[in-house]
């Protein structure tokens, strides 16, 4: 990292030169002008690093930064390593969200491919992510591109990278492809054609909302009525057309957030999961009266997708379902439907999954956090992650889908109205059968990324013994990797249960996130259900001892609640 104010402003000079954007080079000329030389070395303190997330950051001027040189390098190693697989001639899908610079970033990948040798195709136009993951499979494409930053603040964007089996990538291909990345030399130097790629009709979005049908049953009801909020991103259109062709009743949309908006006005972070994010969808489903069944969002890419139910006597009148609580539902309806093949989630996530695909005789697996790690599960039928992610049709899209996940969820909900019931209902059912596994989140947002190493160091030079003064029985260092799983950064523990407090067990598993500046504890505590009239007591139990366990984790990590 350069220190020397002249050796700084030099580098960044260096790279103004080959900035191809006027944006960007306004940018930094001024902050040469003004010797900033505070800004000047943030910007410059390394390099965006590529990872088995690609590329995500702050949108700006520099190497720290996301901005066409950087993605032009990126697009160069990328091609690199797929000629150096002898992909050389190969196809590359690219796809866009409707974020700042994304489809600069995008017809700048296509033109690097291009000039590479490849054959590039860009989709029509903004759409969601899971139409690129169905894209690459379908076209029989070597490899993916997705511009997009998910539900990342909007000074962010992001560049994901897929394989031609359509999942994202992992170990060693990251690395394969950030090596190839570094030896890209200087950019006047990386053939950008002006034309040479194809820029894909309906077509392709056709056969993925063809697709689509094949996660319902043929004549199931279709009747739920739904509040739906695709969050200022690109989801609107195609889960629209989705529900249409499915013969729902047509969603309805949440006004203010209807539009793609890459400065998300509406909300503070365009999260599902934020505090606030779903206040204008349960507005709508308010306004729209007691007819309104469910109500669904999804994130600004599309593909993940959240879930609310009515819930009467709360200032809301609804309340947002957790990712685990969905990927039951989803799991119990598959099962209902006769699905067969391995269900998996990730080691963040309910174990309630594991139970239910017990009950059906079913394969069961768990991976490290990530679609990247779900996708290549064998045999693989259902996938879910707590983080409001779902793959319910992993041979047409290898990676959470939003709008799949979508229709699913309102097809169980149509069928459970048909039957006087509710997804509500159907919950309670399976905490009796399998007992109320209930989670929890503690995540901490930091600008100081010392602060994450900080507590992860703690954590380890400290264990923690007891939780909620529950035992802990078991702790794993994830930077070890188990029998099942690769090294990762992460801690578990696994607490005995109390049967004078009423606790079966509980869980605790603590990592950095891979896309954020935060730090995220995810806390699961199991009660026992004795009959449907116990879910009040055991409710009780459950909530008091997640905050104990809050509380104590905080504590240990060194880190406020």
């Amino acid at each position: 990292m350069a220190t020397d104010p002249a050796e700084l402003i030099n580098r960044a000079k260096a790279w103004l030169a080959e900035d191809p954007d006027p944006e960007t080079r306004g940018e930094l000329a001024k902050l040469i002008e003004a010797e900033d030389t505070d800004e000047l070395a943030a910007r410059f303190a390394g390099t965006l690093q590529f990872g088995t997330a690609g590329l995500r950051g702050e949108l700006g001027a520099g190497p720290m930064r996301m901005n066409r040189s950087v993605v032009i390098r990126a697009a160069a190693g990328l091609a690199a390593y797929l000629k150096a697989q002898g992909e050389g001639s190969g196809l590359v899908v690219i796809g866009y969200d409707a974020r700042h610079k994304s489809a600069d970033f995008a017809r700048d990948t296509a033109a690097v491919m291009v000039g590479a040798g490849l054959r590039a195709a860009l989709l029509p136009r903004p759409l969601p992510t899971p139409v690129l993951a169905f894209a690459i499979r379908h076209l029989g494409a070597v490899a993916g591109v997705e511009v997009t930053a998910s539900h990342n603040p909007p000074r962010d964007n992001g560049y994901k990278v897929y394989l031609g089996d359509g999942s994202q990538i992992v170990p060693p291909a990251d690395a394969g492809i950030a090596a190839e990345i570094a030896a890209v030399g200087p950019l006047d130097g990386v053939p950008r054609p002006a034309a040479g790629w194809e820029t894909l009709d309906e077509a392709v979005l056709a056969a993925y909302l063809e697709r689509t049908d094949a996660v319902l049953t043929p004549g199931s009801p279709r009747d739920t009525r739904v509040v739906y909020t695709p969050m200022h991103g690109v989801g609107r259109d195609t889960l629209v057309a989705a529900f249409a062709r499915a013969g729902f009743p047509a969603p309805v949309v949440v006004a203010e957030q209807a539009e793609p908006d890459p400065d998300f006005p509406t909300v503070a972070f365009p999260n599902p999961e934020e505090p606030g994010a779903m206040d204008l969808a349960f507005a709508a489903a308010r306004a729209a009266g007691a007819d309104i069944d469910i109500v669904i969002a999804n994130d600004p890419d599309a593909d993940r997708c959240a879930v609310a139910v009515p819930a009467p006597g709360t200032p809301e009148g609804w309340r947002m379902l957790r990712g685990d609580e969905v990927g039951a539902l989803l799991a119990a309806h598959l099962v209902r439907k006769q699905a067969s093949g391995t269900f998996a989630t990730t080691i963040v996530s309910s174990q309630l999954l594991s139970r239910i695909a017990a009950a059906s005789a079913l394969p069961y697996e768990e991976t490290l956090t990530g679609f990247k790690w779900l996708a290549r599960v064998d045999g693989l039928r259902y996938a879910f992650e707590e983080a409001l992610g779902y793959c319910v049709d992993p041979e047409g899209v290898r990676d959470k889908d939003g709008i799949t996940a979508a229709l699913l969820i309102t097809e169980l909900a149509a069928e459970l109205k048909q039957a006087g019931r509710t997804l509500t209902d159907l919950l309670d059912d399976l905490a009796v059968e399998f007992g109320l596994h209930a989670t929890d989140q503690l995540s901490v947002r930091v600008e100081d990324l010392s602060l994450i190493a900080d507590a992860m160091r703690r954590l380890r030079e400290q264990p923690p013994t007891v939780l909620a003064g529950l035992t802990v029985s078991r702790a794993d260092d994830l930077t070890q990797g188990t029998e099942t799983l690769p090294p990762t950064d992460g801690l578990r523990y696994y607490l005995a249960g109390s049967p004078e407090a009423g606790i079966e067990s509980a869980r605790v598993v603590v990592r950095p996130s891979g896309t954020e500046p935060k730090l995220k504890c995810y806390l699961e505590v199991v009660v026992p259900v004795a009959s449907p009239e116990a879910l009040p007591e055991a409710r009780t139990t459950a909530a008091a001892a997640l905050a104990a366990v809050k509380r104590d984790v905080s504590a240990a990590a060194g880190i406020d609640a």
